[in-house]
């Protein structure tokens, strides 16, 4: 079973994938692609992000999890 992340990771993750932000706004934080497609960045209130959420979440963003193994 994948380990939870921290925030922190997520955002460096996202970035080195092409990814710019986080920026404030709304109910959560967003980044966003060059393309200008945003995805919500949640926020754990200083806990790690979940698997399942992370996988939501590179689903949205169209995000190989290979690719994202990789970066790790």
């Amino acid at each position: 079973m994948p380990k939870p992340i921290s925030l922190r990771d997520l955002i460096r993750r996202l970035k080195l994938l092409g990814w710019s932000g986080p920026y404030g706004g709304g109910k959560h934080m967003s980044m966003v692609n060059s393309q200008g497609r945003p995805i919500p960045i949640p926020n754990p209130h200083g806990g790690d992000i979940d698997w399942s959420l992370t996988k939501r979440i590179l689903q949205q963003a169209g995000i190989d999890p290979n690719e994202w193994d990789n970066l790790a």
